[in-house]
């Protein structure tokens, strides 16, 4: 089951392409998801039944982030560069045979070829892609070498190769083709890549009619895919461009007296790394923005880059002067596309910042006024509940939590062994608690809770009043919580008559109560625990012949604890001058005689 936070994030999720990234409870990050509408498939992890691998995905989920992207092949790309910055360990990655992402290669020969290739080398070659698998990468190299073709064969042979008889080669198997040829058919191929396939279609585009006109219907069937090709593979980048200038894109979003900045860190051509902040805004946005900028080239090892891209409105002259790197606003093009990405994903930040603390106002205090209303109080601010615990009647214990605008105080948690109890007596074991609580609430002259819970029915609740009104004259108001068959609160007993009052189960005041009865349970589950597990450990200890209390305490003294005197073994046990038989008969008593009983509750 996802978490209280991933519920509320999966509400806010936009439907937008983008990545996602999955993290762990260390905030590793251990998958990276791409969608063309984050809000569908990030939910889909939380919403729907998981198999196998991504079973075990889901169970390590404890946080998620999103960057939004323009386009769905923008989160693709985003997808692969974050891939490969974070190794996530449940990423089953896109790669040909060779273990890495396709590209297009442009070699850099006297006869150039163009090839696929899964590494980057510094070769002066040119490198186009990555592609979204090793298939898109073979289709687009086919249509390249049909469309403008280099070089297909291994050089120089004495005769013309197949390729050149098929239009696929320029000739360099028989003869010796002009620098001036491939440079031109290098730049076609170069402004294709690069978006610019307005050529290319329009002459596809007549290829096809004269296929049609000659009734060649599955030529012109296979041309049309092309076409359509061009436009799922070879649309204009803004995450992987072609310009290898190392620069930082700085971004905000300003509202309600918050700054949300966002700094997109492009390095290698590529989006490497994205930065988040937020903070109150002291002056203006604007200020407060060339600040953060100069601040952050102030500190030790902040790594510069060759240039800073800014929104309207940031001074460059002032950023340029102090950080000493160029910084500029662009009016159009790749950059500026990507500082409106930087100023989405600002204000995605920001607006989600501020619906959760709406989701957990609504959840906590909003959670209060609904259970006052339902109670007929004017408010609630504090809510103490109580509950026992005991096996068999023995090691009695109760305990108490605080929950304070709707949210646990541990600060206020009471943990009580029963005095005056020595039996499984729920009346007794109430009003011993509440007498103690409450009793030393009024000599320090401390507030009261405005409300008490009980996880009980009639007998708790009429023991507490019994304590409140006769003996402390206190008028504090007091419900049970009544369960169903599945030990969860069904309902409040509350008023003087006791009646029943319902909460609707998707309300607020309704989880509220629930977390209440849990924390309250768990809490004195968890004492009765350690107290029982320290009593029958010492009365084991106790009741072996030949250890007396100096005994006793000379174990406890040397091995700090119950369970390291159990986990001890004979001759360490032999070395505080205990017998062996003694040492022995420890041994045994620890290994055979552990608490079987079952933990009940009053």
């Amino acid at each position: 089951m996802a978490s209280e936070l991933i519920e509320h994030k999966l509400e806010l999720l936009p439907s937008k392409p983008g990545v996602y990234l999955m993290k762990d409870k260390n905030e590793k990050v251990i998958y990276v998801g791409k969608s063309k509408n984050l809000k569908n498939r990030v939910r889909s992890y939380f919403k729907s039944r998981q198999y196998g691998r991504r079973e075990k995905l889901v169970e390590n989920i404890f946080n998620f982030e999103t960057i939004i992207t323009e386009t769905d092949k923008e989160s693709f790309l985003l997808e692969i560069t974050l891939i490969q910055k974070y190794r996530p360990y449940y990423n089953v990655r896109l790669k040909n045979g060779n273990g890495g992402y396709p590209y297009i290669k442009i070699t850099n020969e006297r006869d150039p070829k163009m090839e696929v290739t899964s590494y980057v080398k510094k070769d002066d070659a040119y490198y186009y892609g990555p592609y979204p698998n090793i298939y898109a990468a073979d289709e687009t190299l086919r249509f390249l070498q049909k469309m403008y073709p280099l070089r297909r064969c291994t050089g120089y042979q004495g005769r013309a190769c197949l390729y050149y008889h098929m239009g696929q080669c320029l000739g360099a198997c028989f003869k010796e083709v002009p620098k001036a040829v491939y440079d031109q058919q290098i730049k076609k191929i170069k402004s294709f890549l690069n978006g610019n396939v307005n050529d290319a279609k329009q002459l596809i585009k007549k290829r096809m009619q004269d296929a049609s006109e000659n009734l060649e219907f599955e030529r012109a069937a296979e041309l049309r895919d092309q076409l359509n090709y061009i436009q799922a593979t070879v649309e204009k980048q803004k995450i992987i461009s072609h310009d290898y200038t190392q620069r930082d894109i700085f971004n905000f979003y300003a509202d309600k007296g918050w700054l949300s900045i966002q700094v997109f860190y492009i390095r290698q051509a590529r989006l490497m790394k994205r930065t988040k902040r937020l903070f109150p805004i002291l002056s203006t946005p604007e200020e407060e923005m060339t600040n953060f900028i100069v601040q952050l080239y102030q500190q030790e090892g902040q790594l510069k880059p060759r240039e800073i891209i800014v929104p309207k409105g940031i001074d460059t002259e002032v950023v340029t002067e102090i950080t000493k790197i160029p910084s500029r606003t662009p009016v159009r093009g790749q950059k500026r596309a990507l500082l409106k990405m930087a100023h989405e994903n600002a204000k995605y930040t920001l607006d989600e910042k501020f619906r959760l603390i709406e989701m957990n106002r609504r959840k906590t205090t909003g959670a209060m006024a609904e259970l006052a209303k339902a109670l007929g109080l004017s408010e609630i601010n504090r809510i103490e509940a109580f509950d026992h615990s005991h096996i068999d009647g023995a090691d009695l214990v109760s305990a108490m939590v605080s929950f304070e605008d709707g949210k646990p105080n541990k600060k206020n948690y009471r943990k009580y062994k029963l005095r005056t109890v020595d039996h499984a007596d729920e009346t007794a074991s109430t009003k011993e608690v509440i007498r103690r609580r409450y009793t030393r609430l009024l000599k320090e002259h401390a507030s009261f809770p405005d409300l008490i819970l009980m996880d009980g029915g009639e007998i708790q609740m009429n023991a507490v009043k019994d304590v409140l009104e006769n003996e402390l004259d206190l008028d504090i108001a007091v419900a049970g919580m009544v369960k169903n068959d599945k030990h969860k609160t069904a309902d409040l007993l509350f008023g003087d008559d006791d009646h029943h009052v319902f909460l609707d189960p998707k309300s607020q005041a309704f989880y509220l109560v629930q977390r209440v009865q849990d924390e309250v349970h768990r809490f004195a589950i968890t004492f009765h625990h350690e107290l029982h597990s320290k009593n029958s450990m010492t009365s084991r200890l106790d009741s072996i012949k030949g250890i007396g209390p100096k005994t006793r305490n000379k174990l406890l003294r040397n091995f700090g604890s119950m369970k390291n005197i159990e986990e001890a073994s004979v001759e360490e046990l032999q070395k505080l001058g205990i017998s062996k038989t003694v040492a022995q008969t420890i041994k045994y008593t620890f290994q055979n005689s552990k608490p079987k009983a079952q933990m009940r509750k009053m």
